[in-house]
């Protein structure tokens, strides 16, 4: 049989077609690829509708616990992509607890990269308007990783508590309430160390200087501020409400303060102390017990704890809330100038049917 001329020239002209079409269908998927691996890495998959959005991981999460609680946010657009970027970066070996921002834009890159390095955002710890060991607790739990119940411990642990220059009823005095930067992976005795070293930073040689000269240690001084913080609300009225306390102390005076007698019965609701709470059996009721109290009734603030380091110069023993509700106090110095205040007063909650 004789041989086909024209074979070898089909063959070349066929070659010739295929291999630019291999090139061109090389470049496509390169081109393709490039294109979604750059859509991967850096087009925003992070839309919190630009709202603060935190995710907290857990001490011991494993990776689809840590990649479950990311994507319970409900801000990651496309989750798919998202694990892929994480198993590209070895976040499967490298999950760290913490308390992250999310922050809106966000690429896959950015968002990882920011939870295998662990780098936190910060809680702003604030704590107000606590009156109970038990109270602390529960605000702190809310804040950092710690349980309540951790939290709840320490603060009962008599020995524990001693290693710090505290007890159980004076342990409230050192969390002088501020704004303080922690981390939510921060552990209940941490915290407490960091309280305690904040609390040396707060007691100045000065404010030390102040506490000797009215006789009073600083546990004192936060109990007396915790009474006056107590009786008023208004911080330009607290040095003359602290004044009258020293005074009294100084006379050897019962203090005779009823939120004394409220933290007693442990009534909060109470808004007229009557003569059943004031029999009320308890250290802490200083119309039965002379001096201050054991402890603290709250967290008093620092505009309470200065008042009395830089108590009103005065000669007034006695104050009751002024009849208008105005939430100040008429002051006097005489049994029968007092009455008068607070018969007035009385006469007030009468009119407005307030009789406990």
């Amino acid at each position: 049989m004789a041989e086909n001329p024209n074979t070898p020239r089909r063959k070349k002209k066929e070659k010739s077609i295929l291999v630019p079409g291999i090139i061109v269908l090389g470049l496509f998927l390169f081109v393709s690829f490039s294109y979604y691996a750059f859509q991967i890495v850096y087009t925003p998959n992070v839309d919190t509708k630009k709202r603060d959005t935190f995710v907290t991981i857990p001490t011991g999460a494993s990776y689809e616990q840590a990649m479950d609680s990311i994507e319970a946010t409900g801000v990651i657009i496309d989750k798919l992509s998202l694990r892929f970027m994480a198993k590209l970066m070895d976040y499967d070996e490298l999950v760290k607890p913490g308390r992250y921002k999310l922050e809106h834009g966000w690429g896959n890159r950015q968002l990882i990269g920011v939870l295998r390095i662990g780098q936190q955002t910060p809680v702003n710890l604030t704590f107000a308007n606590i009156r109970l060991r038990s109270q602390l607790a529960t605000k702190l739990a809310t804040e950092i990783e710690a349980s309540e119940q951790e939290l709840d411990s320490l603060l009962n642990d008599e020995q524990y508590l001693a290693t710090l220059g505290f007890d159980t009823t004076t342990i409230v005095s050192m969390f002088i309430p501020n704004t303080y930067q922690v981390y939510w992976t921060t552990t209940a005795p941490e915290l407490l160390n960091r309280m305690k070293t904040e609390y040396d930073k707060f007691w100045t040689a000065e404010r030390k200087s102040k506490a000797d000269q009215l006789g009073l240690s600083q546990q004192e001084v936060s109990t007396l501020a915790s009474i006056v913080q107590a009786e008023t609300i208004k911080n330009d009225e607290k040095p003359r409400v602290a004044g009258v306390y020293l005074n009294r102390l100084q006379k050897g005076m019962l203090l005779q303060a009823d939120p004394t007698v409220v933290f007693a019965v442990r009534d909060f609701t109470i808004r007229r102390v009557l003569n059943v709470h004031l029999r009320h059996q308890s250290p802490y009721n200083t119309y039965i017990n002379k001096g201050l109290p054991p402890g603290p009734i709250n967290v008093p603030t620092i505009s309470s704890i200065d008042a009395v380091l830089n108590p009103e110069q005065h000669e007034y023993i006695y104050f009751c809330a002024r009849e208008d509700f105005s939430g100040y106090h008429a002051f006097a110095r005489t049994v029968a100038e007092h009455q008068a205040n607070a018969r007035r007063f009385h006469a007030a909650l009468n009119a407005r049917n307030i009789l406990k």
